[in-house]
């Protein structure tokens, strides 16, 4: 592991590490104002309705933001970097709010946790963010890895002003089974553990679901990529940002570190799983990639397009004018 990425995953664990410290020194700060038994289950009028011991609240509390964080770490990209702190932030943030509606009863049903308590751990969820993100300039960026086209790429035979486009729906059903099973779990939270836990769940099955299975277009505009149920939110790399395109397998886990919209060093893509897959080079160097079938004939449709608009190594719209993509130009002698 480079410098870079060891500083990364430094800077991804530290906001969980201070959160969990946080949530240590409160619970001894406050342990003599703290019932032996804390109110941890809210229900949606903000009254409490569940009950656990102090010392396995400060247990699952400790374990829930070790978990997070080991996730995080392993996981973290630079761009994203933000996001650990958010999570550091609306978590630890949370246990401490629920915490301090503790203090000082005699009776734990007497604790409230009213919707604004969510939006000051939201408030702070945000400001670590922000945190975060200001970091991510700490970690330098790494070069784009070099992804050459080879000249043997595949390209479909346009004629002259001729339209074409190419559509596939390709899906991943672990994906939409682990997806169905966080909607589900976003159900079951609430019954075990304080109402707005169940945001967590939920907001992951929605994502989930949402890239379990999607429409992949190549035409004219370039390459999209989208929900299969629903036109936003989409990925687009456009045509003019495109320089061409090939065919390669994919490993979900040696090359992206696991399923769904992954970014790393130099590329980026939707990976629902192994096999086949679409890659285009962007102008800066970067791949896009997504697993799909039929990938040839994409790249060869986004290959003809982007010859015959000049945007390949070595063309120009003069170059390619008055010949057919994919055909030798006309002799003159």
């Amino acid at each position: 592991m480079n410098r870079a990425a060891t500083r990364l995953r430094l800077l991804a664990a530290l906001p969980f590490l201070l959160a969990l410290a946080v949530g240590l020194l409160l619970f001894a700060l406050w342990r003599d104002r703290l019932p032996d038994r804390l109110a941890t289950h809210f229900g949606t009028d903000g009254r409490a309705d569940g009950f656990t011991a102090a010392g396995g609240y400060l247990a699952v509390g400790s374990a829930l933001l070790i978990t997070l964080g080991v996730g995080w770490t392993l996981f973290v990209r630079r761009r994203a970097l933000w996001g650990a702190w958010a999570t550091a932030g609306f978590t630890g943030g949370l246990l401490a709010l629920q915490l301090r509606g503790n203090l000082d009863l005699t009776d734990p049903a007497e604790a409230r946790l009213p919707l604004a308590v969510l939006t000051v751990a939201l408030a702070i969820g945000a400001l670590a963010a922000g945190a975060g993100w200001a970091l991510t300039r700490l970690v330098p960026e790494e070069p784009a890895r070099e992804v050459p086209v080879p000249a043997d790429a595949p390209r479909l035979d346009l004629a002259a002003g001729e339209l074409a486009g190419w559509a596939r729906t390709t899906g991943s059903l672990p994906m939409s089974l682990l997806g169905a099973a966080f909607l589900l779990a976003a159900l079951v939270v609430p019954f075990l553990a304080p109402w707005p836990y169940a945001l967590i769940p939920l907001a992951v099955g929605l994502s989930g679901a949402a890239l379990s299975r999607v429409r992949v277009t190549a035409d004219r505009r370039g390459l999209t990529v989208r929900p299969a149920l629903a036109t936003r939110p989409r990925l687009r790399v456009p045509l003019d940002d495109i320089t061409g395109a090939t065919t390669r397998d994919v490993a979900p886990a040696g090359e992206f570190g696991g399923w769904g919209y992954r970014v790393r060093p130099g590329a980026s893509g939707v990976i629902l799983r192994s096999g086949p897959a679409l890659a285009v080079r962007r102008r800066d160097g970067r791949e896009f990639v997504v697993t799909v079938d039929d990938a040839t004939t994409a790249a060869g449709l986004l290959n003809a397009l982007v010859a015959r608009a000049g945007n390949g190594p070595g063309t120009s719209p003069d170059a390619t004018a008055g010949q057919t993509p994919g055909r030798p130009a006309p002799r003159k002698d």
